[in-house]
């Protein structure tokens, strides 16, 4: 068996959709980055990487690389899967928080599970999604940005 751990954090900022685990979240700022900025999708791909020993996901997925711009973070999880699967491995499980003050996330957390489960190609069982707030300590707690802590656990196939 094999763990990693992933973190990512990106700013919000108008005129960008939020999308956090795939979903698009009603909110009126986003999150700033290359892709998507799906710091959850981030987190749990940099988790894998880290378990298969393969450094980040910017260095799978390089931010000044034009290929990438605005592309889908699920998707590019999906292939962090299976680059796992092409290791040898499998996803076991993903365990995972999203710290923001703001929106409320626990109305999208199910469709976040599916989302990241289907991309993996693993049951929604193996698939922790917890949301926090840092009780307006912080960036997060300014409302200046989110962040997403993973871990992942991968087994020999």
């Amino acid at each position: 068996m094999r763990i990693g751990l992933g973190f990512d954090a990106h700013r919000l900022a108008e005129g960008r959709k939020l999308i956090i685990g795939g979903v698009e979240i009603d909110y009126h700022l986003g999150l700033d980055g290359h892709s998507d900025a799906d710091v959850l999708a981030h987190a749990i791909s940099d988790a894998i990487l880290g378990a298969l020993r393969e450094g980040d996901i910017g260095k799978l997925f390089p931010p000044d690389d034009p290929t990438y711009e605005g592309a889908n973070s699920i998707e590019l999880l999906r292939q962090v899967g299976e680059l796992a699967t092409a290791k040898g491995y499998r996803v076991a499980d993903i365990d995972s928080v999203i710290s923001a003050e703001a929106p409320k996330l626990s109305k999208y957390r199910d469709q976040m599970r599916a989302n990241i489960a289907d991309a993996l190609g693993i049951g929604i069982e193996s698939v922790g999604i917890k949301a926090t707030t840092t009780e307006g300590m912080g960036y997060e707690g300014r409302g200046e940005g989110i962040s997403a802590q993973a871990v992942a656990l991968l087994e020999k196939a």
